[in-house]
Formats: structure tokens, C-alpha cells, sequence
């Protein structure tokens, strides 16, 4: 994990360096990234690997596309019986052949705050395990066969992948690919390290989170992963992914991991969800018209009910508190025209206190945007 966290810095610092000409195109218009402001998740989408004629990697019985249909099923059950107002959208929730392409447009055509992509693993009879990806240059020989081995589906597409045939996937332009993502890289990253902590839970060995360059985490443009489950080619791995209790405590485990995310995005405690804090008398600092300029600030905070302004959870921060998805969200610093200065207050807040910390923008009180501030700020 740390040696994620020494290149994220590292690709922030250079990302920081070009003025958000990556963040803004793309290799072809149609795939421009629409940067989306981080807070409640309105849209989920679920992607089983594999499907209909392509059966994935197996075991001696089980195969991939089933076990990974299974738990892709049982997670969107549970999110949308815990949180009745999230759309879960499937790339596929039956056996059917999707191409990788069209699963990455599913996500973005549906503007998904989350890509949740479920696989299962093949190596030795001896490998176990569970390890998530985000994408990134794998580090090992191991890790590369296992984006090569998922990335060779495009051969059953029905142009036998001629369509990928000038798609660069060198690591320059992954690297490219990760500046572009960097606003939703961290996010993956943290969304990733919940579900191995998840998994360690129930008894699975925690192989950890990687990097690799898979083609359907290129293409989405919203915080993703890949999950390799397990290894179909170990017997007791086999057995626990295609018995239906085995793909309950899974699935269970990714939706505990989903929930505490949320609760992190959203600056709410995972346990109390902020529904137990006593408003005493401060108020909040009243929203300024600073005269049409654009105002970035730091988010630190979110509730269902409003937070005392003096509360404990602000760790003595004074803060700029206002409403949006009839939630009470709470901000500090301020920022007249300057994203750099909050990115840089952020990467501070995130170090020392609030590791979920984001930046937001406001103009005469109302929250933009970031794209759009940062256009409004380079004026």
C-alpha cells in the first residue's frame, strides 16, 4: 500500500504541474472526462466478468462467469435493499457475452459514481487468495498475466478485437491515463484497500491491492476496481466461490467495504451514519457573497442532521456549512480563484486528520462545479 500511496504523490505532484490540460480531453472527443464532484453516490454499476460464450477462467467444475454473476447479483441486492435511492445498474445480470468496451460505456453513458468489477483467479493449485486492482503499471510478471488473461475476452468479440488494434496500452500512456484519473484514482485506491481489509475479515488471505492495465478500468472515467475473488484453480478456493454461502460472505464483505466508503465520501461516521450529534447553540459561519468570484473550499464533513459548529468531529476548525441532497455538509478554508492552494489544503487535511477530505467550489454562496470553477478561475 505504501508504495500506491509513493506513486499517487508522485503522479499528483506532476498532475498538479500541468494545468488540467489532461483533466479536460481524452484520445478521442467522445471520451472526454466529465469530472463529477465527490459526495453521495447516486448510481453504482456492477460488472460480473465474463459471460455467455466466454466462460472465464475454471476449476474443476466451477467457472468463472457463474461464481462472478453470483456475488454480483447478491451485492446489488443488498445495496439496493439498504439504500432504496442508489441506482444499480448490471453490465450483465444473466449469462450473456458483454464486450469490455461496452461494459466500460454502460458506466460512463450511466455518469456512475462507482465500477465494481468482479472476477475470479487462475495461477497454481497452490495460489489463494483475494487481491483487488486499480489501474496503474503492474509490478510483477504475475500481475501482467492476469490483465493479459482478462484482456484477451476481446478475441470472442465479434471483430476478434480489431477495434483495440491501435489502442495504446504502453506505460507511458497508462501513466497518461492515470493524470487524467487522478481525481478518481485516490477514491479507487480507498474503495480498493476497504474491500481487502473486508475480506481479511471473513478468514480470506489478503493479497493485497495492485495496479495493472486492465482495459475496462481504462476506460471508465468514475472511481473503479477489479476484484479477483479467488483462484478456481486451488480446490478449496473452488469450493468456497461456487458454494452459495461462500458467494453470500463475499458479496457481504464488498458491501460492508461499499458502505464504509460511502460513509467516508460523505464525511459520515460509518456506525452512527451522524445522526447522534447534539446541535448546541453556535451556528455555523453564514455564507459570503464574495461578488461573483469563484471560492474553492476543503469538504470535511457530511450529516443527515446539522452538526454543531463547535462540534469535536471539526477537530476546533472553524466551518462553512450549507445543504445539498437534504444533507448538511461542512467545509473549511477559503479560497478566492486559487484551486491550487485547497488541492494543496486538502493533501494536508487528508494527511493530519481527514483522510476522506475533498475540494469543492462555490460561486455567491452556491456550489459549481469543479470544472466548471476552475474554467471560471483561469478567466
Amino acid at each position: 500500500m505504501n508504495r500506491l500511496e509513493n506513486s499517487l504523490k508522485a503522479l499528483r505532484w506532476i498532475a498538479m504541474a500541468i494545468p488540467f490540460i489532461l483533466l479536460f480531453g481524452f484520445q478521442k472527443k467522445e471520451q472526454r472526462i466529465h469530472l463529477k464532484q465527490p459526495g453521495t453516490i447516486k448510481t453504482i454499476v456492477i460488472d460480473a466478468g465474463h459471460g455467455g460464450k466466454d466462460p472465464g477462467c475454471h476449476g474443476s467444475s466451477a467457472h468463472e462467469k457463474n461464481v462472478c454473476l453470483a456475488m454480483a447479483l447478491e451485492l446489488g441486492r443488498k445495496i439496493k435493499e439498504s439504500y432504496p435511492e442508489i441506482k444499480v445498474i448490471f453490465t450483465r445480470d444473466k449469462d450473456v457475452f458483454v464486450e469490455l468496451d461496452d461494459r466500460a460505456k454502460i458506466a460512463n453513458k450511466a455518469n456512475a459514481d462507482l465500477f465494481i468489477c468482479i472476477h475470479a483467479n487462475s495461477a497454481s493449485p497452490s495460489a489463494y487468495g483475494t487481491e483487488t486492482y486499480v489501474l496503474g503499471l503492474h509490478k510483477t510478471d504475475a500481475q501482467a498475466k492476469i490483465a493479459d488473461r482478462e484482456n484477451s475476452t476481446i478475441y470472442l468479440e465479434a471483430d476478434k478485437g480489431e477495434k483495440y488494434k491501435d489502442f495504446d496500452m504502453s506505460p507511458d500512456a497508462i501513466i497518461a491515463r492515470q493524470l487524467q484519473l487522478s481525481v478518481f484514482l485516490d477514491q479507487s485506491i480507498i474503495f480498493a484497500d476497504k474491500l481487502q481489509d473486508e475480506f481479511k475479515a471473513i478468514g480470506r488471505y489478503n493479497r493485497g491491492v495492485k495496479q495493472a492495465g486492465f482495459l475496462v478500468l481504462y476506460k471508465t472515467t468514475m472511481p473503479s476496481v477489479l476484484i479477483e475473488t479467488g483462484f478456481l484453480t486451488n480446490k478449496d478456493e473452488e469450493k468456497f466461490l461456487a458454494d452459495e454461502d461462500g458467494q453470500k460472505k463475499m458479496a457481504g464483505a464488498m458491501f460492508t467495504a461499499f458502505e464504509k466508503y460511502k460513509a467516508g465520501l460523505e464525511g459520515v461516521d460509518y456506525k452512527t451514519r451522524g445522526n447522534q450529534e447534539e446541535v448546541v447553540d453556535k451556528a455555523p459561519i453564514e455564507k459570503k457573497d464574495l461578488n461573483d468570484k469563484v471560492v474553492f473550499r476543503v469538504q470535511i464533513e457530511t450529516s443527515e442532521t446539522r452538526i454543531s459548529a463547535n462540534s469535536s468531529r471539526f477537530k476546533k476548525h472553524e466551518v462553512f456549512e450549507y445543504q445539498q441532497d437534504k444533507l448538511y455538509k461542512y467545509t473549511v478554508g477559503e479560497f478566492a480563484g486559487d484551486f491550487t492552494a485547497a488541492n494543496n489544503y486538502k493533501n494536508e487535511l487528508r494527511q493530519k486528520e481527514f483522510p476522506n477530505a475533498f475540494v469543492v467550489a462555490f460561486q455567491n454562496g452556491e456550489r459549481i462545479s469543479l470544472e466548471k470553477a476552475i474554467k471560471l478561475a483561469e478567466k
